[in-house]
């Protein structure tokens, strides 16, 4: 009894330990797996704020040192004016000379904002209404209009080349006289050269795959291809990217590209001083999850060591805290000598029982008969022996279904479920029978003769503890009385 009673104290203490064990080992592999997540959007924050305040730099400059630009490109464009009121038809025009004369591309743009005309003949036939149209409808506000204006910083839709772009109405508004400086040689551009921050901002951050800058029509600012065609954003991108565009707001696509995953985020940008569609433009950060992969995998490997670490200790701990603790645990509800239960034990489940209300038990109380013989003869070390046989014999015969207790020296209580066991006389029988087997099996020789006399209390609703306990007491005296070796069930006394 008392090896079992370790054993479940022992797996109570294993599971209690590994359930915790294991809740603050998770606990700790999800910190760590934010912190890495978060070191993880710290650097990509970071990213996002150079590559934006470098954009931001950049626009500012052109408004305080771009204004010579814009005034050159103004008298150029009243030039061309001049000379449309002399020759409206373009296709007299010497463009080469034209571009030669003003180092500046020109472009005339029909009524359909189509370009018909152009010192770069790659470009002609380039329809806005059809690639842009928000681009278009503002460019049908400018052919209508009087006035000179210009943009600031843009691409060249065919090379990618970054550069600066200026709008001149014909006094009959059928056509724009478009002009278009390459930035990219100016010493503004290479001293506040964005696209060379981004190289660096690449190379600096494992995590980021790629960094481009979009323009309002999808173009991306200084990617060139091998063909000189500007790369432009396709499904599934267009789809998040003109979603960015519409709400204002940052979105992410998440993708798997050769079985990894790439996190495409885009982050709206417009300068302080807009300039046409030229200043509306949209981030893309492509960053990978190598690193937080890796790392993770790590730390998962360490938990993993770290878990069977905590279970090995858990386990060692709880026995070891089993064996100390389990003995003084059993002691105080066991009796020391024969194992069975002990006077608090039975009290606490017949008082447990009795509250229920459940009346369907019987308490036998059981006194072995001339122990003192046994004493006196043979010794207290050979009663002791004695007694464990009884003991052992009371249980047996009573099954495990019932509750067996030495309440001290030859006393003995059997606390009887009669819902399992409820031919009560039978058992009371088997004890008589057994016990006197077992007696004359061990005092045969000596000549002592041992019995045990038996009260029985059936309990009611309206008995406690000490009731019942008076009930068998008195019970098992009439026992005692009519000659022993043999039991007495108590009934009231009618009066």
């Amino acid at each position: 009894m008392f090896t079992n009673f370790r054993l479940k104290l022992t797996m109570i203490l294993i599971i209690f330990s590994l359930i915790l064990s294991i809740l603050i080992a998770v606990f700790d592999y999800v910190k760590l797996q934010n912190t890495v997540l978060v070191a993880q959007e710290t650097k990509i924050a970071m990213a996002e704020d150079k590559i934006i305040d470098n954009l931001s730099t950049i626009d500012k400059v052109y408004d305080l040192f771009d204004v010579q630009t814009t005034k050159t490109m103004e008298a150029y464009s009243m030039e061309m004016i001049e000379m449309y009121e002399e020759e409206s038809d373009f296709t007299k025009w010497d463009f080469d000379s034209l571009k030669e004369k003003y180092k500046m591309d020109i472009f005339i743009l029909d009524h359909t904002n189509t370009v018909i005309h152009s010192s770069f003949p790659e470009d002609v036939g380039l329809s806005f209404q059809k690639c842009c149209p928000g681009f278009s409808n503002l460019l049908d506000e400018r052919r209508e209009g009087e006035l000179f204006t210009s943009d600031g910083m843009d691409i060249q839709a065919k090379t990618g080349e970054v550069k600066k772009f200026s709008y001149m109405p014909t006094p009959d508004h059928k056509y724009l006289i478009e002009l278009g400086f390459l930035l990219e040689d100016q010493e503004i551009f290479k001293q506040f050269n964005f696209l060379k921050s981004i190289d660096e901002l690449v190379e600096e951050y494992d995590v980021i795959n790629s960094i481009k800058v979009y323009n309002s029509g999808g173009n991306a600012l200084g990617v060139k291809t091998e063909n000189f065609k500007q790369e432009i954003i396709q499904p599934p991108f267009r789809e998040v990217f003109e979603k960015v565009r519409g709400s204002g707001n940052p979105e992410e696509l998440m993708l798997l590209e050769d079985g990894n995953r790439v996190t495409y985020r885009y982050i709206p940008y417009s300068a302080d001083e807009r300039k046409g569609f030229s200043t509306n433009r949209v981030v893309e950060i492509a960053y990978n999850h190598h690193e937080m992969t890796e790392l993770l995998a790590q730390y998962k490997n360490q938990f993993l060591l770290q878990l069977l670490v905590i279970l090995f200790g858990s386990v060692l701990l709880s026995f070891l805290i089993a064996r100390l603790v389990s003995k003084p645990i059993h002691m105080a509800f066991h009796d020391s000598l024969t194992g069975l239960k002990n006077r608090l034990a039975v009290e606490d489940e017949i008082t447990r029982r009795l509250e229920r209300k459940n009346s369907d038990v019987a308490l036998m109380m059981i006194d072995l008969d001339n122990f003192k013989s046994v004493n006196d003869c043979m010794g207290h070390g050979e009663g002791d022996r004695i007694l464990k046989i009884a003991a052992a014999t009371i249980q047996d015969t009573v099954g495990p279904g019932n509750f067996a207790a030495r309440v001290g020296g030859d006393e003995f209580l059997v606390l009887i479920d009669r819902k399992e066991s409820p031919n009560v006389k039978r058992i009371a029988d088997n004890l008589l029978h057994r016990i006197n087997e077992k007696m004359e099996a061990q005092l045969k020789e000596v000549g002592i003769q041992t019995s045990i006399s038996i009260g029985v209390a059936l309990a009611t609703e309206q008995d406690n503890f000490e009731t019942l306990y008076e009930k068998a007491d008195q019970a098992l005296y009439q026992s005692k009385e009519n000659g022993k070796n043999q039991y007495k069930i108590f009934h009231p006394i009618l009066e």
